[in-house]
């Protein structure tokens, strides 16, 4: 095989390990596209083509992550993930662990982890490298390595869920959500919430926001209940699917441009937290994106008409 055609091979796995670490698909492109140049650039064919992408890849989103936190520091708001509606990597030996390790609430998790733990811990984890190949990619050594995923186990199991819910159950409960959503049907909602529901909106200073964060299934249900009829009316849309192996919907104004995503928590059968993207520089991968203050206007001035 050519250098070109090893790549492509490994391209979802690149795209997979880039965007765990990052949390942002544009980065993530971005990386694989570095590593790219760089094993073309290269003069000589590792012993193992696989070993060598996955470690130029994961050094990359390092350097990225490290020079992002600041930036997430100072961000307007909540900040989530960028979403992803399908993850290019597939292994069905580790289907379970690529699923859970890409959902949002794991994504935030990671968020706790320095650059380096988050880099072993999915590296080891979630896609099965050898400490060898770890310590290559991280540039320490293989007891170090060790001592990092110790750590980084520690921090994620102390904010793991203690139970899980199974597909079928997540699927029937967005169901029933988003059909209570789109009537304004607050009493229904707050029956399909956790009473510590929480509600967080990331805008990014960009957008108009639902909400920062909101808690409580009454206060949630109020608002979304009284928001969303208002949005059908002026010609949003919503489409259910699945988002970071997460029920969600892609909601879209009336021309198909992307206006926000929700994507739901869901434990113990309620919905534990929903979490909404609507800063339009997390949603350009998805397609066009709508002028979210130009609803935002319509929304208001329909309002105020019927007042």
């Amino acid at each position: 095989m050519t250098k070109a055609e090893d790549f492509e091979e490994l391209r979802p796995l690149l795209f997979s390990i880039a965007y765990r670490i990052l949390g942002s698909v544009s980065e993530a492109e971005d990386a694989v596209q570095e590593t790219w140049l760089r094993f073309d650039r290269s003069t000589t064919r590792p012993a193992s083509t696989k070993a060598f992408l996955a470690a130029t890849v994961t050094r990359i989103s390092i350097d990225v992550l490290r020079s992002a936190r600041k930036r997430r520091e100072e961000y307007v708001g909540p900040w989530l993930p960028e979403p992803l509606l399908a993850d290019p990597y597939q292994d069905p030996q580790r289907s379970a662990e690529l699923a859970d390790s890409v959902s949002m609430a794991a994504l935030l998790l990671l968020e706790r982890l320095t650059p380096r733990e988050r880099a072993v811990f999915l590296l080891r984890e979630v896609f099965a490298f050898g400490f060898d190949e770890i310590a290559e990619a991280v540039g320490r050594s293989e007891a170090a390595c060790r001592q990092l995923l110790v750590r980084a186990r520690r921090h994620m199991r102390a904010g793991r869920p203690r139970f899980a819910a199974d597909r079928r159950e997540q699927r029937e409960l967005a169901a029933r959500f988003f059909g209570a959503l789109h009537h304004g049907d607050v009493d229904g909602l707050r029956e399909l919430l956790a009473a510590d529901v929480h509600l967080a909106g990331d805008g990014g200073g960009r957008a108009p926001q639902l909400a920062r964060t909101v808690t409580g299934a009454q206060n949630v249900a109020r608002l979304l209940g009284a928001a969303f009829p208002w949005l059908a009316r002026s010609g949003v849309t919503m489409q259910q699917h699945e988002i970071n192996g997460q029920p969600g919907a892609v909601f879209s104004e009336r021309d198909g441009k992307v206006l926000c995503v929700l994507v739901l928590d869901v434990l113990d059968g309620k919905i534990q937290a929903i979490r909404g993207v609507i800063n339009p520089g997390k949603l350009a991968h998805l397609g066009p994106v709508a002028d979210a203050w130009a609803v935002d206007r319509e929304v208001r001035q329909a309002r105020r008409r019927t007042d």
